[in-house]
Order: C-alpha cells, then structure tokens, then sequence
C-alpha cells in the first residue's frame, strides 16, 4: 500500500504543477484573473488542469479501491500509467489541441482497469 500511497502523492504534485502552469500561461498572456479567455495557449493549459480534476475525481477512489480489493502492486503500477498518461496529456494539449489523443488513451485506459477491477474485486469480496 505505500507505493499507491506514493503514486497518489506524485499524481497530486502533477495536479499542483498544472497549477502553477496556468499560472504562469495566464502571466504570460496578460490575462487578468477572473478573466479565462483570451489566449489559446492560456486557454489549453487551463483545460489541462481542469480536466485532470476531472479525472481525479475517478482515479483517486479507483486506485484505493483496486488497491485493497485487487493488488496494491497491480494499482500503483496502474497509477503510474495514470500519471505518465496525464504528463503526455498535458504536453500534447498545451502545444496542440489535436495531439492530447495519446496521453488520453493512457489515462482512460488505467482508471477503466481501476474501476472495473474495483467493482469486481468488491463483488467477489460481497459472495
């Protein structure tokens, strides 16, 4: 349980640092807050963070979940895959829009494993 525990910590160092992005996209761009429009670049790194709040919302509990219903090592290696996925979902989004696609995929792909192998793993332990 400690690697989830320190996969979890890296995921929400990942969140802060999309934080920290946005604020320096929004700097760059001279966009004054509460302002969220106004510079594409601004714009895309702002979605990069709040669509990573999104999907926290299912990772968190799913990687838990998983983690004592399935296997904590299968959850932290699948947490990494969550946190790769993210950083490539970033990249892509913040230089293009079109190019998120990959990291997407990574991200989905991990929380879908998590997720169903919870409510399986819930389940089996409710027989």
């Amino acid at each position: 349980m400690d690697l989830v525990a320190a996969v979890v910590v890296a995921v929400l160092i990942q969140y802060f640092y999309f934080g920290i992005l946005v604020g320096r996209a929004r700097s760059r761009a001279g966009i004054a807050a509460p302002a969220m429009i106004g510079d594409p670049v601004f714009e895309r790194t702002l979605r990069v963070q709040q669509n990573t709040l999104e999907q926290l919302v299912i990772f968190l509990p799913c990687v838990a979940l998983f983690a004592h219903y399935v296997s904590p090592a299968l959850a932290a290696l699948l947490g990494l895959v969550f946190l790769l996925g993210r950083g490539l979902y970033a990249a892509g989004y913040i230089n293009e829009a079109g190019k998120r696609g990959p990291g997407f995929m990574l991200t989905i792909v991990a929380q879908g494993i998590l997720a169903l192998g919870s409510l399986i793993g819930a389940l089996r332990a409710g027989f």
